[in-house]
């Protein structure tokens, strides 16, 4: 049986970690205190200061007050917290907020063109594809980016793209019409044939 080294008790117990020194914070390196970062959300930059095991859901809900994406299972099941890191898709509950940093957060409040909904919302309202609402941000997130990626080909393409969201008041009939109707109508900003 070794000794116990100089200093230790012998006895196990939960390991403290070690605090980044300034060198490590030169190298981009940070420890478990808080640090500040900038976060790059719906094209406004914020300078935030959060602990590097905040997640982005609840940097952008907790410190920047951006409260469209939903806190729903916090495990990544449910889809309501979906956002775009530099336009893909992201569950933020399960995204740590230093990982975002140098990259574009874009939310639910970034779709609008200012009082003008984007196409998806605009379907999203016009077919009822909600009921509560609280999925709805995750929800259209992933519907506009199911159409940037090419994945709108059919309704079983949809559902399977859209199987991610979680909508406990069974709304997915309504949802995925408000997906086929901007689809079908070819609009310039999202689907196979446009950018959003």
């Amino acid at each position: 049986m070794t000794p116990p080294r100089e200093g230790r008790t012998g006895v196990a117990g939960p390991a403290i970690p070690l605090q980044a020194t300034p060198a490590d914070r030169e190298r981009g390196e940070i420890g478990p205190e808080a640090a500040d970062i900038l976060l790059t959300v719906n094209g406004a930059t914020h300078r935030v200061r959060l602990e590097p095991r905040v997640s982005l859901l609840d940097a952008l809900r907790e410190r920047l007050d951006i409260t469209g994406p939903k806190k729903g299972c916090n495990q990544g099941a449910c889809g309501a917290c979906t956002v775009w890191v530099d336009g893909r898709r992201v569950v933020a509950c399960l995204t740590l907020a230093v990982a975002c940093e140098g990259h574009e957060v874009t939310t639910v409040e970034g779709l609008a063109d200012g009082d003008d909904l984007h196409p998806m919302q605009q379907a999203f309202v016009d077919n009822d594809a909600f009921q509560c609402g609280y999925c709805t941000p995750g929800q259209l997130m992933s519907a506009v980016a199911l159409m940037k990626e090419g994945h709108d080909g059919d309704d079983a393409e949809v559902a399977e793209w859209m199987s991610g969201n979680i909508c406990r008041c069974a709304a997915y009939p309504n949802i995925r019409k408000a997906i086929c109707q901007v689809r079908d109508a070819g609009d310039g900003r999202t689907g196979k044939g446009g950018e959003a």
